[in-house]
């Protein structure tokens, strides 16, 4: 069973959402703490008190787990907190390409994904919309929705939403990107990138746990960690899995991912300006394995199985 229906039953869920709506208007819903009230102005996220949506459709190419049985039900929304200079979708996520929609339409939208299969509801760039998907959560459950909800964020999320997503999100998608505040400032124009990111990684494992699957390999519940091993940067990566390792530990499932491929204002740069070499991503695999970090996603296993065939 969802999490948030529980607090949809007693009628904590109402209470959250009112929560959400008053820190709109001093807000810090993600690492730029800019406390600025939405209902006046702009602030880093430029996106007021209508969320915007980019699209939404069943995914099929998420991380196992998420899409074993149905596919994962996406719907991704514009304007992420972060100006990554390698984003793939920066038509969506860094230009603000999407439409003004309402809680109900959004709610309309999770119904729609449930009926078309979707093993789950998987908001992708939340943070900053964390009030409007509140909002719509509670239309949707008092609709019939059921699925279990995934919180796909780029891991730069502050204490004031998770406080509020706490006993509602049953799975934690995160990115970590940089274990490097200098990388993070360079590369997705933000201060303090680890130390926020660590902060709200270890409260979302606090609040969940780790991953865990059911019979078919489908995820219930827990966290389940993304990072991208970037060209050039294995020391980021390296430091990233460091802390995975020790403060998150050995059972952490871990998206370790390798398709990273210039994009965006990557290609005027001399560091990120081609793809990662395959002999990267291997020292990035045996480092993670080195660590312990063994509980991997199905196509690193894989890459794994190859490696050791072919060793």
């Amino acid at each position: 069973m969802a999490r948030y229906l529980t607090l949809y039953e007693s009628g904590e869920l109402a209470e959250r959402v009112e929560r959400a709506r008053a820190a709109l208007h001093d807000c810090r819903l993600c690492g730029w703490d800019c406390g600025i009230d939405r209902a006046e102005e702009l602030g880093p996220c430029r996106t007021g008190l209508k969320a915007i949506v980019s699209t939404a459709y069943v995914h099929h190419g998420e991380e196992r787990p998420l899409v074993v049985g149905g596919g994962s039900g996406a719907i991704f929304f514009a304007n992420c907190d972060l100006r990554c200079q390698f984003c793939q979708t920066a038509r969506w996520n860094i230009r603000g390409a999407g439409r003004d929609a309402t809680p109900a339409q959004i709610a309309s939208l999770m119904l729609s994904l449930q009926e078309k299969g979707a093993r789950n509801i998987n908001v992708v760039t939340p943070s900053h919309v964390a009030a409007q998907i509140l909002d719509a959560l509670l239309i949707a459950v008092g609709k019939g929705l059921r699925l279990p909800l995934v919180w796909n964020s780029g891991g730069y999320d502050s204490p004031q939403p998770l406080a509020v997503l706490d006993g509602v999100v049953d799975i934690y998608l995160p990115d970590m990107k940089y274990s490097d505040a200098l990388m993070g400032r360079r590369m997705s124009a933000v201060r303090d990138y680890p130390r926020v990111n660590q902060a709200a990684v270890a409260e979302m494992h606090r609040q969940v746990g780790d991953l865990v699957r059911g019979d078919d390999g489908g995820a219930i519940s827990g966290v389940l960690v993304r990072h991208l091993v970037m060209p050039g940067h294995l020391q980021n990566t390296f430091g990233v899995l460091d802390w995975i390792a020790e403060r998150l530990g050995p059972n952490t499932y871990l998206s370790l991912m390798d398709q990273y491929r210039p994009a965006y204002r990557a290609f005027a740069r001399d560091d990120i300006n081609r793809p990662l070499h395959p002999d990267e991503f291997a020292q990035a695999l045996a480092y993670a394995r080195d660590k312990g970090l063994t509980r991997l996603d199905d196509h690193l296993l894989n890459t794994t199985l190859e490696t050791e065939s072919h060793g």
